[in-house]
């Protein structure tokens, strides 16, 4: 498993995971667009030289925002979104962000539970957010302190990865 940079290469790889995955996909073009703005970094998971999943946070002054994480559903279970979200949040550090946050669906518990193992929680409800769906703001705040570089140590360790 590699987490690497996201390349318009992947485009039409990342386009099919977002169509499975979402009943309101984001289209080629806003991929292409989101790839070539500043303050953003978008990654791939890749296994055995094909995508299974990607992730983008932007920077907002202090404040980094997910915009998507999203793995193959085939591939769900292999704690890639857990590596993705280590690499988004590590982006985030490296653009001086402080504070972390995110939409979810208020139906997806799998990622609602990922995300609180990065130590993020809800803090209101955007209504028909997803149209079909309302979506719950979740958020965490001092990511470049020493009590959240302790969580990520520790995630870190339980995927088995060094610092």
């Amino acid at each position: 498993m590699t987490i690497r940079p996201f390349l318009q290469a992947d485009v039409p790889r990342v386009l099919e995971i977002e169509e499975a995955t979402y009943t309101r996909p984001w289209t080629e073009q806003i991929f292409r667009d989101e790839l070539r703005q500043p303050g953003r970094a978008y990654l791939v998971a890749e296994e055995d030289g094909r995508v299974v999943g990607f992730g983008g946070v932007l920077l907002l002054g202090q404040d980094a925002h997910i915009t998507t994480v999203a793995v193959d559903e085939a591939h769900r279970g292999k704690r890639i979104g857990t590596r993705l979200m280590l690499r988004l949040v590590e982006a985030a550090l490296r653009f001086d962000a402080r504070h972390l946050t995110l939409e979810v669906r208020f139906s997806n518990r799998a990622a609602q539970s990922l995300y609180t193992r990065f130590g993020m929680s809800p803090v209101g409800v955007r209504k028909n957010y997803y149209v079909d769906e309302d979506a719950l703001i979740m958020w965490v705040h001092d990511i470049d302190g020493p009590e959240y570089e302790e969580r990520l140590a520790d995630i870190r360790a339980e995927l088995g990865e060094s610092t």
